[in-house]
């Protein structure tokens, strides 16, 4: 049986990459929590990696957040996304691991890139001001697994998911991404009886969003491809996979759908002062597609669920 280690099992998506794997039931999985093992101390993570027998590693740990956050703690965002994905890697081939899916995110492409975004606009141009201390740390987990790949024959392979949400999502007021940030507003909204949600930005730009649970079920798909199926589908140096619906919606649309699941029946008004981030950001999933996998959870459906798990655990957001 496969001992898999699940490095971030308690984020968003690393949860549900272990639920997925549990419901599977062929494996053992491995978890650390921050307290168990702070990935980010180099030493401690090579010693984990020494001492235990891995197989496998999917590697969802990382430091995320919306705009406000990357534009808050820039330093953080790189240093501790750089320091983890390094970390684990490095030791995981020191280990003897050969099989590893690292975890990235749409990000890492261009700012003004052709829509839908295709693997190789990856390093074509500007990346968006906001989070680029982020996207150059997923850039380079990319490069690293591709390095080890070349070098030492390795089989680390990364997805690129598009905008996660679902069970699990982060809900803090200040530093969540726009999918929880409008279910909590929205909800409190209700609770208050407001007449009117306030929304930044000015509603037009563009974004695809992917059920976390879809997500999982998409690594654990690549992460088992055969190996001469993955090669065939990718190059060398290029050999990230974008991971998502292939569809996109404005973040008014996501609104009034946020607004029709949370039962808000008042006025939905835009602060065109605040940032709006890129444009649009629609994955081509093309890759995905030919190699055998398509997401299944539709966005209400996707968000009623998220709105549910919520409900079920405000206790952990009130202030």
């Amino acid at each position: 049986m496969s001992r898999i280690f699940v490095a971030g099992h308690r984020g968003m998506v690393g949860g549900a990459i272990v639920r997925r794997l549990q419901a599977l039931d062929s494996c053992e999985i491995l978890t650390r929590s921050h307290a168990e093992l702070d990935l980010t101390d180099q030493a401690a993570v090579r010693r984990f990696f020494a001492e235990q027998r891995i197989d496998q590693v999917y590697l969802a740990a990382a430091k995320v957040g919306g705009i406000h956050a990357n534009n808050t703690y820039p330093a953080e965002f790189i240093y501790r996304n750089l320091m983890i994905e390094a970390n684990v890697i490095h030791s995981a081939h020191m280990a003897g691991v050969q099989k590893l899916l690292f975890l990235g995110s749409s990000c890492i492409y261009p700012k003004l890139a052709q829509q839908p975004m295709r693997e190789d606009a990856l390093l074509t141009g500007t990346l968006e001001p906001t989070n680029e201390p982020y996207a150059i740390a997923k850039i380079a987990g990319i490069k690293l697994c591709e390095s080890y790949n070349r070098q030492y024959g390795r089989d680390y392979r990364s997805v690129m998911p598009t905008n996660l949400y679902g069970p699990g999502d982060n809900y803090h007021p200040d530093n969540s991404h726009v999918i929880p940030a409008l279910l909590r507003r929205f909800h409190e909204a209700v609770r208050r009886g407001d007449a009117e949600v306030v929304i930044w930005g000015s509603g037009t730009p563009m974004r695809e969003f992917l059920h976390v649970n879809d997500m999982a079920a998409a690594s654990v798909f690549v992460m088992n491809l055969d190996a001469d199926t993955y090669r065939a589908n990718t190059l060398p140096m290029l050999s990230h996979i974008n991971v998502g619906t292939g569809v996109d919606c404005t973040i008014r649309e996501l609104a009034e759908t946020v607004a029709r699941v949370t039962g808000f029946g008042g006025r939905l008004t835009f602060d065109a002062t605040k940032p709006d981030g890129a444009p649009r950001k629609l994955m081509d999933v093309s890759r995905l597609a030919a190699l055998g996998w398509q997401a299944s959870i539709s966005l209400e459906d996707g968000l009623r669920d998220a709105y549910a798990w919520f409900l079920n655990h405000q206790d952990l957001y009130r202030q």
